[in-house]
């Protein structure tokens, strides 16, 4: 009789499916860069591809390990000019694939990037790389005065406030025939959390 209810209790734990666990919105996933992105190479559409850097567990179980992989698209590039705001990249992570193969739809948005890329990231996941710098500024003032210059040993005071103004209109035109980008390089960790609940299986995800 023993044998038999152990029989049973045995056969029952093979037949129970493992339990499925509920990552809420806003769960946190970190993530390492491993496709190259930037304003002035990617394309809207084009793939890109990151891993799993730090685990995600609940109750002390993996769900999520490192070396998961996550995928997505890149939906939204800007490069404006250097006069006129900041360049923006904008990304959809839409798939999970656990190391064992398993593979999962996502819906995440990034909230941060590293330093290192000199990239910030909005409320509303928009990734914004650096605007109007110092370096405009010294490249306008140069131009300023080396208008102020040319144009006083041309005709005194008076040619030096035209020449500095001349100076200025130059600069803002070579200002408009350039661009500021944005680079996303291989290697960047990029922090991003689920806007929508995913159900996964921490027996699957492995311990």
């Amino acid at each position: 009789m023993k044998r038999l209810f152990a029989g049973l209790c045995l056969a029952a734990l093979v037949a129970a499916p493992a339990l499925a666990q509920n990552l809420p919105v806003g769960t946190g996933m970190k993530m390492k860069l491993e496709t190259p992105i930037s304003t002035d190479r990617s394309r809207p559409g084009d793939m890109f591809h990151g891993r799993v850097t730090e685990p995600v567990r609940i109750n002390g179980r993996t769900i999520i390990p490192v070396g998961t992989s996550i995928q997505g698209r890149v939906m939204h590039l800007s490069e404006p000019r250097r006069i006129a705001g900041t360049p923006e990249i904008v990304l959809r992570p839409d798939r999970l694939t656990l190391p064992n193969g398993n593979e999962y739809a996502l819906s995440a948005t990034i909230v941060d990037t590293n330093k290192a890329s000199k990239t910030t990231v909005n409320d509303e996941g928009k990734i914004h790389g650096a605007g109007r710098s110092g370096h405009d500024n010294i490249e306008l003032a140069g131009g300023a005065a080396g208008g102020t210059v040319i144009g006083a040993l041309a005709d005194g005071p008076k040619g030096a406030l035209v020449g500095g103004v001349i100076g200025v209109s130059v600069a803002a035109a070579h200002w408009m025939t350039k661009r500021h980008s944005a680079t996303l390089p291989a290697g960047s960790e990029i922090t991003l959390e689920l806007s929508r609940p995913m159900s996964l299986t921490a027996v699957e995800a492995g311990e």
